[in-house]
């Protein structure tokens, strides 16, 4: 089995070599390929991989390219895991936004359309070379705003699924706090990617007796501290929801928040720095504990779980039962089929099939609807480009909402982002 990874040589990777280096029964590699433009990271990363690999007793061979063409040639899967632009474009993306007093994110808000603009017309373009070079080949994403870019991707007719550690994250959280083993632990997880909520918590599956009630009267102050949210929230929802819920609830507290301190971009920045002299080291043979500071816990066994079963090595004939982003396909009756959920699915050789949700809460129905709207527009100016695409992508998001407001966001993305938009 053949695996490509494009942004092979990201800070991350050595997470996701970890995973595939203890997790080889269950996703047996024989080559997995690094693709990535940025020769010199790519041969720290390279290099620290095969050190991993051959500690642990992996015979899989790892190969480095610059070649986006010679490494996905004859790929089962190749993940994405790319960020246009690097560190120096999230720092003005989690920046610019604060100006006009909105929150300063990555992948939602302001931030996160920038992302899209500059992500989606790259990816599209990864893909269809994927496609060229082999059609049979699933693509697995990574690369965030995940919703949006795996809508591009789908929408454009390519074997596709996106992938995020929101959920997988929550579920070892929730097995820890209940004595419990990660796999006993479903999740009823149902949104949109990074705007999602835990509607239950159950045990053995989709089936199980829901504890998230108990969950909540138990721990409820260890997980409202931990998403930074009151504990009095958590309790009147009865529900978890994601810590990106947080830019939603207390929007002007986490902008004021924001504006005093460095941002989170400036601080993987300098991790990066230090990981990447770490991965330098011929003598480091194993992913150091700073990287699980850097982001994407358990994005390595969710990666495994997803190739795996994708590929036909987990769950048998009928799939296995895996958090995803797909197309909605009627799961959510008051959105399109074509809008990509973030929800329990079955997955197997064929893709992804949502499994049933029950009827949502207005409270949550409302704001995956509006937010998707945006998205519908995000997605829009993506491929189509233009200045008025931009601002009612930008008017339509939940979290700004006024044209003067939407005006001056416009004028800075597209300032800060002149030499990755063709169209500008």
């Amino acid at each position: 089995m053949k695996l490509a990874v494009v942004g092979g040589g990201s800070t991350y990777t050595p997470e996701l070599i970890d995973g595939f280096a203890r997790l080889r029964d269950t996703l047996p590699i024989s080559e997995l390929v690094l693709i990535d433009p940025a020769a010199d990271r790519l041969q720290l990363v390279g290099g620290l991989a095969r050190r991993i690999f051959a500690k642990q007793g992996h015979d899989g061979r790892i190969t480095t390219t610059s070649d986006l063409d010679a490494g996905v040639a004859g790929a089962d899967a190749v993940l994405l895991q790319l960020r246009v632009g690097g560190q120096a474009a999230r720092q003005r993306d989690e920046t610019w936004p604060l100006e006009c007093g909105c929150v300063g994110q990555e992948t939602t808000g302001a931030g996160g359309l920038a992302k899209a603009l500059r992500t989606v017309p790259v990816v599209l373009d990864i893909a269809e070379r994927v496609r060229r070079t082999n059609p049979d080949a699933w693509i697995i994403d990574f690369t965030n705003p995940v919703g949006i870019v795996t809508r591009a991707l789908l929408q454009a007719g390519h074997k596709a699924v996106g992938l995020c550690n929101v959920a997988i994250h929550l579920q070892r959280k929730f097995a820890a706090l209940l004595g419990a083993e990660p796999a006993q632990v479903h999740l009823d997880h149902v949104g949109l990617n990074h705007l999602t909520w835990e509607l239950g918590v159950r045990l053995g599956g989709p089936g199980g007796e829901d504890l998230l009630p108990g969950l909540l009267a138990e721990h409820g102050e260890k997980i409202a501290d931990d998403l930074r949210l009151p504990r009095p929230v958590l309790d009147r929802l009865g529900v978890i929801p994601s810590y990106y819920l947080r830019y939603y609830y207390a929007h002007d507290e986490v902008v004021a928040e924001m504006r005093t301190k460095s941002s989170r971009a400036a601080e993987v920045a300098a991790m990066e720095r230090e990981l990447l002299k770490m991965y330098g080291d011929p003598a480091l043979d194993e992913k150091p504990a700073l990287l699980a500071k850097r982001g994407g816990a358990f994005y390595s066994e969710a990666a495994v779980d997803l190739a795996a079963a994708l590929l036909g090595g987990r769950g048998g004939t009928d799939g296995a039962i895996q958090v995803v982003n797909t197309f909605n396909n009627g799961t959510l009756p008051f959105l399109a089929d074509d809008a990509v959920i973030e929800v329990q699915a079955r997955v197997g050789a064929t893709g992804a099939t949502p499994l049933p949700v029950p009827r949502l809460d207005p409270l949550y129905a409302g704001l995956i609807a509006h937010t998707t709207a945006y998205e519908d527009l995000a997605l829009d100016a993506a491929l189509r480009g233009g200045r008025d695409r931009v601002f009612k992508a930008l008017l339509a998001h939940p979290l700004i909402g006024q044209y003067e407001a939407a005006e001056a966001l416009t004028d800075r993305l597209i300032a800060h982002n002149r030499e990755h938009l063709a169209w500008v």
